[in-house]
């Protein structure tokens, strides 16, 4: 998703084949996962598939692109998503105020939000007394790169950006780093981050060999260090 909501349809094809990374960080955020799930920005429905395991209430797919959504839709009627899942054309700012739910997810979407404040503040008032926000976005400025202004990126975030970005309403459950592997090698030789575009070869290198190596050493890091930063938040009463 850029600025206005349009997305290049490559990057979401190359990174559907990230399964490693999608089902690790799905295990820091997958207990709060229940109810009614709100997943902005769902895109061709790659990510939804390892997120949604079926056991929610609902899980409303909100993709700004018509011709993504009629996609996701297809992947319901075959079987492909769980029951639960709805896929809808439009923007979170377009619920009605009625719409609640009891988690919402920004995946790899916060950032291509010029005005990230204001998106997120209206999140909030979706939310559900005891509901989670869960916002997982790339790291680092300092990393920023061609393949990030190729794909509408407005920025990368540090811990104190994103956490500056969320209303202060919300109480934070847990901030931290992951995929500090791919952090040190895009230090060493930008290899994924030059480029306008990664490669099916590098997702893959990626995703099948440092991943696993990060799974190992992020904890050991107290997870201080990564290429991707995940936030997620609690609404009191």
């Amino acid at each position: 998703m850029n600025g206005t909501g349009a997305y290049v349809g490559s990057e979401l094809d190359l990174f559907a084949k990230a399964i490693r990374w999608k089902k690790y960080f799905r295990s820091t955020f997958s207990r709060f996962l229940k109810g009614d799930v709100l997943e902005v920005g769902a895109g061709l429905g790659g990510t939804t598939e390892i997120l949604c395991d079926g056991s929610q209430n609902s899980w409303l797919c909100l993709e700004p692109d018509q011709e993504m959504t009629e996609s996701i839709r297809r992947k319901i009627s075959a079987g492909e998503l769980p029951a639960c899942c709805r896929a809808q054309a439009g923007f979170r700012s377009e619920l009605p105020e009625t719409a609640l739910f009891d988690a919402i997810l920004y995946i790899d979407v916060l950032e291509h939000i010029e005005n990230d404040k204001e998106e997120a503040l209206g999140a909030v008032g979706h939310l559900r007394t005891g509901g989670h926000l869960i916002v997982l976005s790339p790291a680092h400025q300092f990393l920023y790169s061609p393949f990030d202004k190729a794909i509408g990126h407005y920025r990368r975030y540090s811990l104190e950006e994103l956490r500056s970005a969320i209303p202060a309403s919300l109480e934070p459950v847990s901030l931290r780093y992951l995929d500090s592997v791919g952090l040190f090698a895009s230090l060493g030789n930008r290899m994924l981050l030059r480029q306008s575009m990664p490669t099916e070869d590098q997702i893959l290198f990626w995703d099948r060999v440092l991943i696993p190596v990060s799974q190992i050493v992020d904890p050991i890091l107290g997870y201080q260090f990564g290429k991707t930063v995940v936030g997620i938040w609690k609404k009191g009463a």
